[in-house]
């Protein structure tokens, strides 16, 4: 397989507009036409996992946390990141990373971590915005069925768990051909009016190049009109963190006991909390602090993410039991996220979990 197309794929399948504006998810390493043959798939790139890549004779590295987070003015031995990037480098290893966008796609870290949890109905806690625009277009009559159809299978017309959206008005337009034209219908330097089709949808900001790629190609026309428009809708579907139910409520230490057994968590911390009885939880795969408001306005009686600070615990309002039961403990499940879409899409690809312990805090 070569690279450029396995990260074609990956990109639309985990889009890159999805990640926040601080990451860095995408190929870290590698050249596009570069063959690849087997991959290894991990949570965080250390210099062990190259060295088990090596042995294995991988020469990708599919990783959840990008190598290269802050800019690097220099590849030397200086700093941990360089060191590996040196290597890989040198040995014709690739690593690709997705990160926030792995955390804010539909099939996500937190909604598997939900599913781990057992929680009916899990739904986006904080759905993304800003990443949705809206195409408008005119058709002539007889060419709506293959322009929409053209555009519908790129990707546009998506509205949460509905496809095939769209909009039509029948109404005329004119157009006048000038000099070297060749018009579908009309006479060069006539006032021509034709039937059209005022046809809107919406596409997401990153399938903008491929929709309307397919809107020039289906359209009968030599010059094709269409807008685009920035929307700020927000897209239920894809987002940080996610909310749902047990099956049934849960006394807390029986809860914290849940947590603990499902993320295979030795050091659980939690706030002092008036929640007796836990139905509702929320939960965010890595530091998710910032969406402790947006739980407490879904209903959650509990919140379960990493890398909450002291003060944090001080500062949360005692009707939301908060956990912080480890960042390597909530998105250890990206893996296996990352290793089924591989394994479903390239069944004979070799891919394999890597056997690194990456997780950087030990517990006694």
């Amino acid at each position: 397989m070569i690279l450029k197309e396995f990260c074609a794929w990956l990109d639309s399948e985990i889009p890159l507009s999805f990640q926040e504006e601080y990451d860095n998810s995408g190929l870290q390493t590698g050249l596009p036409d570069q063959e690849i043959t087997s991959a290894l798939v991990t949570l965080d790139v250390t210099e062990e996992v190259i060295s088990e890549c090596i042995r294995e004779g991988c020469t990708l590295i599919v990783s959840h946390h990008p190598v290269i987070f802050n800019p690097l003015k220099r590849v030397t031995d200086k700093s941990l990141p360089e060191r590996i990037i040196y290597q890989a480098v040198r040995n014709d290893i690739a690593i690709y990373s997705a990160h926030t966008n792995l955390d804010a796609a539909s099939n996500g870290v937190s909604l598997k971590m939900a599913h781990k949890l057992g929680l009916i109905n899990p739904y986006v806690l904080s759905p993304l915005k800003n990443r949705l625009m809206k195409l408008v277009t005119f058709v002539p009559e007889d060419y709506i069925e293959k322009v929409r159809t053209a555009v519908f299978e790129a990707g546009a017309g998506v509205i949460g768990n509905y496809d095939l959206c769209g909009y039509y008005l029948n109404g005329s337009g004119s157009y006048r051909p000038g000099e070297r034209t060749h018009p579908l219908k009309g006479e060069i330097g006539m006032i021509h009016f034709e039937k059209e089709v005022r046809f809107e949808t919406v596409l997401f900001r990153h399938d903008k190049e491929k929709v309307i790629s397919a809107l020039l190609t289906s359209h009968p026309y030599e010059e094709v009109a269409y807008d685009l428009y920035p929307l700020e809708n927000e897209n239920i579907n894809v987002g940080m963190g996610c909310i749902g139910e047990l099956p049934e409520a849960l006394d807390q230490k029986e809860f914290l006991k849940l947590v603990s057994q499902t993320f295979s968590s030795k050091g659980i911390r939690y706030s002092r909390s008036s929640v007796t009885r836990v139905k509702a939880v929320a939960l965010c795969g890595g530091a998710g602090w910032g969406l402790t408001a947006d739980a407490l306005a879904a209903g959650a009686d509990a919140f379960i993410t990493a890398d909450l600070k002291y003060h944090n615990f001080i500062e949360v309002p005692k009707k939301l039991l908060l956990i912080d039961c480890g960042h390597f403990e909530t998105e250890k499940f990206a893996i296996v996220i990352l290793h089924d879409l591989i394994v479903k899409k390239f069944p004979k690809f070799a891919v394999r979990f890597s056997k690194t312990n990456s997780n950087p805090i030990n517990y006694i």
